[in-house]
């Protein structure tokens, strides 16, 4: 018998390079480096760390934006019962609705408390992008795979963020033909040929 020849779906580098940032899929503008879109930002990498459909981590944070739930001490202010329902279940987040209605709760506590509510304080208080990875990382229930979402994306943006392409995306690229090492990895096209490949990552498995 011969050997089977898997053959891998081909990605177009130049469409990778101009996919839509899931950031400007939800309207948050990480261009403004502020705190209003930076914590938008953050609890949209919760949402999105679940193992959970993407589409219902959107659905999810516009439920929290329909309700004005933008700002830690909103969320605070709301309380779990308020968060897990209406919120999360109308966001059809149904599932872990109620373990990350604790991790919010737990995690803008922990934002006000030890940094203000300013998630700018955290990432310009850190010396290089370990430690602000570090810091994220103390976060309830933000491990890597959180703190890189949220990181991510914002490299272009802020000299402290600048984690390394997760195990994954590296694995995706290379069936796809793709140097990332190419690239310049704090560049927008980076982010976007990086954000095209997890979008992908589906037929590329």
């Amino acid at each position: 018998m011969g050997h089977k020849i898997i053959v891998y779906p081909t990605l177009s580098l130049h469409e990778l390079k101009r996919t839509k940032l899931y950031s400007e899929e939800l309207g948050i503008e990480l261009k403004k480096r502020n705190d209003e879109e930076l914590f938008k930002w953050f609890l949209a990498s919760v949402l999105f760390g679940a193992p959970i459909q993407e589409a219902v981590a959107k659905s999810t944070y516009r439920s929290f934006e329909n309700y004005g739930l933008l700002c830690p001490k909103k969320i605070l202010k709301a309380g779990w019962d308020y968060l897990v329902f209406p919120v999360m279940r109308e966001g059809h987040y149904a599932r872990y609705d109620e373990k990350t209605s604790t991790l919010l709760l737990k995690n803008c506590k922990m934002l006000v408390e030890k940094y203000n509510g300013s998630l700018s304080q955290l990432i310009y208080a850190s010396k290089n992008p370990k430690e602000t990875e570090s810091k994220l990382m103390e976060f309830y229930g933000v491990g890597p795979v959180r703190a890189n979402i949220f990181l991510r994306e914002l490299r272009p943006y802020m000299k402290n963020c600048n984690p390394e392409p997760l195990p994954f995306v590296k694995q995706i690229a290379r069936k796809a033909g793709i140097k990332l090492d190419n690239f310049n990895r704090r560049s927008m096209v980076f982010t976007r040929v990086e954000a095209g490949l997890i979008r992908n990552r589906k037929i590329l498995k």
